[in-house]
């Protein structure tokens, strides 16, 4: 799918879309339940049905409602045999479900494409191997076979947190204790509060014991509630960003105090109209590329704790870097760091590449409303927001979809 953005200023207000990071979290916590749970304001995005698919391959009751989701749970631990977990793209479906699959005695087999697969899964295969658990990656299938015991769980602190979120959510249903512990600080810690947070509201208790250790008490189980996702900040970031660009679009359905590390995107945009600054993306990552595209547009920036962006949908540096070059920018990339220079930008020569991510190809679309140009490899927005387009449309952007040759409506 091509998509081609006309220049131009939005306007208008926009609905934040739900939050896909809390929406994976509250399906599960429902998925591990007894009784039904209906979880409320689901967008029905690609990493959100890879989560419904791999909750009925375990056994769950799972009916799509408008946008709401009734989930009856499986029974933890007693999944069917030669369950096969369809997890797509979605690396928060495959990290957060090979813990939940360890539980039981049986051998359960997680999918997906060649890209997930790829995607760095060292730390669960040294838990693993620590305690003689069958853990078999081959192309783009994990095989995995618990059960998985109580005890204590090591963790770099500059992994994903999605490691230590998999753990939380199947530590409760152990036998024993157990307590997760970080070598290190902890990167992304807002995401791991999160799911803490998740877990209380479903009856689950964790705790912090210091600020590198998790202590989980266990024998717990899973309470069925409803429950509704909130606005989602990364999301709204690209939309915050058309007022970096000259906009006056104002988006609705945001918490002020949610718990999501994203929140900060107002406050970082606003760092990046106002001046030339250096951004920490450590607990915020997935803010990298529209801050990226934003800076470029502005007056550049300085970004470090660029390392985990490589292991991403994309290697979210290398796509950010060849795509803006394209349109004029400086980009200079070292190991941990990102340079961007600001300014002196023009329309592209050639179609802007997605490389396959979603943030690539919105952060993109949101640079392209003040240079106009063409994205290809446009249809990746599905996995996190399909309506994207439609909402850039709604703010007064020109917005063409061309698909097999064919414009779309």
């Amino acid at each position: 799918m091509i998509v081609r953005i006309q220049p131009g200023r939005a306007r208008g207000t926009v609905a934040a879309p739900p939050s896909k990071s809390m929406a994976h979290r509250l399906l599960l916590c429902a998925g591990l339940a007894e009784g039904e749970s209906r979880i409320r304001n689901v967008a029905p995005s690609e990493d959100v049905l890879a989560t419904l698919d791999c909750l009925r391959a375990l056994g769950a009751e799972v009916r799509l409602e408008g946008d709401a989701v009734a989930v009856r749970g499986t029974a933890p631990g007693r999944f069917p045999a030669g369950a096969r977990l369809a997890c797509r793209e979605s690396g928060s479906t495959l990290r957060f479900f090979v813990p939940v699959c360890l539980l039981g005695r049986e051998e359960i087999r997680l999918e997906g494409s060649a890209r997930l697969m790829a995607r760095p899964l060292e730390a669960y295969r040294e838990i693993c191997a620590a305690r003689g658990l069958e853990f078999a990656l081959s192309g783009r299938e994990l095989r995995v076979r618990g059960p998985l015991e109580a005890g204590k769980f090591g963790l770099p602190g500059d992994v994903s947190s999605q490691y230590a979120s998999g753990l939380l959510f199947a530590a409760p249903l152990l036998a024993g204790d157990s307590r997760i512990r970080f070598r290190g600080e902890p990167e992304s810690r807002p995401y791991v509060e999160m799911t803490c947070a998740a877990l209380a509201a479903s009856g689950v208790e964790t705790r912090w014991a210091d600020g590198r250790t998790l202590e989980v008490p266990g024998g717990q189980a899973f309470r069925a509630r409803n429950a509704e996702v909130e606005g989602d900040w990364s999301g709204a970031a690209f939309f915050l960003a058309l007022n970096a660009l000259g906009g006056e679009v104002a988006v609705s359905g945001l918490a002020p105090d949610s718990l999501q590390g994203d929140r900060v995107c107002g406050r970082l945009l606003a760092e990046l109209a106002a001046g030339r600054p250096e951004i920490a993306l450590e607990d915020c990552p997935d803010l990298a590329p529209v801050l990226f595209a934003v800076a470029a547009a502005r007056n550049g920036a300085r970004f470090t704790g660029t390392r985990r962006l490589r292991f991403k949908e994309s290697d979210r540096v290398a796509a950010m870097a060849a795509e803006l070059r394209a349109c004029g920018a400086s980009v200079e990339a070292g190991e941990n760091e990102v340079e961007v220079g600001g300014g002196g930008l023009h329309a592209p020569e050639r179609l802007l590449r997605s490389h396959g991510d979603h943030r690539v190809a919105m952060a993109l679309a949101v640079l392209l409303t003040a240079l106009g140009g063409g994205i290809e490899g446009a249809e990746a927005v599905a996995k996190s927001m399909p309506d994207f387009f439609g909402k850039l449309a709604a703010l007064g952007i020109g917005a063409e979809i061309t698909e097999n040759g064919r414009k779309t409506p």
